[in-house]
């Protein structure tokens, strides 16, 4: 996968760099035990600050898909926790763009369709493998 920045968007680099690093491992662009470019490595091809690639990388760690090796750097390791505990924590962020839709003039069955359309996308790749 190739991560590319928008640098005129209003989304902050390492935001950009979480997001399409998660959507690539959903996409099977990454795999588990795949080594990502260092910090230094993943800022000079990309042309930002070793700090922002730092917040992206502990980011990931956190929300359980990397863990961070002394030998062998930042590594995809999609940690899945208690299935009600992911449920909950996806409810809240849902809430908001399901809102969002509802202010928008989004039906329920137009939201449904983009879910399914979206996860057929992605998942369609895990059937590849």
């Amino acid at each position: 996968m190739i991560l590319e920045i928008d640098f005129n968007s209003d989304e902050a680099i390492y935001v950009q760099l979480r997001n399409q690093i998660v959507l690539g491992i959903a996409c099977a662009e990454f795999t588990d035990g795949q080594s990502l470019p260092s910090v230094r490595q993943l800022a000079q091809v990309l042309g930002v600050n070793m700090h922002t690639v730092n917040k992206a990388y502990s980011i990931l760690r956190e929300e359980g898909y990397l863990k961070l090796d002394r030998r062998k750097g930042a590594v995809i390791s999609v940690e899945t926790e208690e299935k009600q505990k992911e449920l909950e924590s996806m409810e809240q962020e849902l809430q908001l763009l399901i809102a969002q839709a509802i202010c928008k003039g989004i039906s329920k069955e137009e939201m449904c369709d983009l879910v399914e359309c979206i996860y057929q996308k992605l998942d369609k790749n895990q059937e590849e493998l």
